[in-house]
């Protein structure tokens, strides 16, 4: 975010590809991360290294950074859309037709070469039925309220955990193995909360799990991810968070469908839109939430409860919670954002770059 709208950062590339590296590697051993995280710093970096090899000026060189980043997400989860709506919501909360153009380019791109290496086809939800009459839009507004408080709750769980893994006085490679050990206790007896959660989510989706085991498994992810992220495993956050929508709207799909009447959603059907809504939760980025999961699962009869989820859940977590997850890093760090000032940095090209 500061080296596309601010300029305040020069992305290393030969840094992006060790963390991607770390990452492989965190992942592989059963890290609480997502894969997404290393494909987005690394596309970012390359854009960023193209602009300085060519010696762009201040502004192209950020919208190739822009470019890069949005061409990562679309790798990691095979939605061109989302990946330009990612830019768009989060990136730069502001349009910038500079940035965006880039980044519709790049993003079919990725996305044709991600399909031809991993093909094509719905990622998660396929064949999830749906139905959508206005009893319905209220229960998935519910569902969207709860998504609201579940949010900012993780968030600040990810907030308390950094600072518990600041305080102890070890080395970091120590601190890295104390979050290990914290995951694999957890992993004993429940392994899916290793990695990304891909299959783990697919079970949710197909309604093969019980009630009770997704329940605890909301609050197990959100703990394990937690020791992860905290004690310093590289990786991202974006998957993670995805599992923990999918275990909420699966739990309230289940009770949904235990009291509704005959031929009411799937229980697949809520898990998509916990997805959405607890994605809007923590990045305040509804739209970006809701055509990601509607990419994902290649279901038209999901947009409207998507939007209305999406909405709310955004809605009720900037009431408790005004900044999103990318911001409250920020803020963390003790770096203001003004998005008006921002925008006239994106229009005047201005910029300082630290290496990071």
């Amino acid at each position: 975010m500061e080296a596309v709208v601010l300029g305040r950062r020069r992305i290393l590339l030969d840094l992006a590809a060790v963390k991607a590296l770390g990452s492989w590697i965190a992942m592989a051993s059963g890290g609480s991360i997502g894969r997404e995280g290393p494909l987005i710093q690394f596309g970012g970096a390359l854009g960023g290294a193209v602009g300085r090899l060519f010696r762009m000026r201040g502004t192209e060189t950020r919208a190739l950074i822009a470019a890069g980043t949005a061409a990562g997400f679309a790798a990691a989860y095979n939605t061109p859309l989302s990946a330009v709506l990612f830019v768009v919501e989060i990136m730069t909360g502001v349009v910038a037709l500079d940035v965006i153009l880039p980044a519709i380019i790049a993003t079919p791109i990725a996305t044709a070469l991600t399909r031809f290496v991993a093909g094509g086809g719905p990622i998660y939800g396929h064949g999830v039925s749906m139905t959508s009459s206005d009893v319905d839009l209220l229960v998935y507004a519910v569902l969207g309220a709860f998504a609201g408080i579940a949010g900012p709750a993780f968030m600040g769980l990810l907030r308390r955990g950094e600072t518990f893994f600041d305080e102890i006085r070890l080395p970091r490679p120590a601190r890295g193995a104390l979050g290990g050990l914290c995951v694999g206790a957890l992993a004993i007896r429940l392994p899916q909360v290793t990695g990304n959660g891909y299959e783990a989510i697919n079970l949710i989706l197909d309604g093969a799990l019980s009630t009770a085991l997704v329940v605890v498994l909301f609050f197990a992810k959100a703990f394990a991810t937690t020791a992860s992220v905290s004690s310093g495993s590289p990786g991202g956050v974006f998957t993670p968070v995805l599992f923990l929508g999918a275990a909420l709207g699966g739990a309230y799909g289940h009770l949904a469908v235990l009291v509704g009447p005959a031929g009411a959603t799937s229980i697949g059907g809520y898990a998509l839109v916990g997805m959405a809504a607890m994605t809007a939760a923590t990045t305040h980025a509804p739209v970006l939430s809701a055509v990601m999961v509607f990419e994902l699962s290649g279901n038209y009869a999901i947009v409207l409860p998507l939007l209305i989820a999406t909405a709310i859940s955004t809605a009720v977590s900037r009431w408790i919670r005004s900044s999103s997850i990318y911001m409250d890093e920020l803020h963390r760090r003790g770096r203001g954002w003004d998005m008006t000032l921002a925008g006239r940095k994106m229009r005047s090209g201005s910029h300082t770059e630290p290496e990071s």
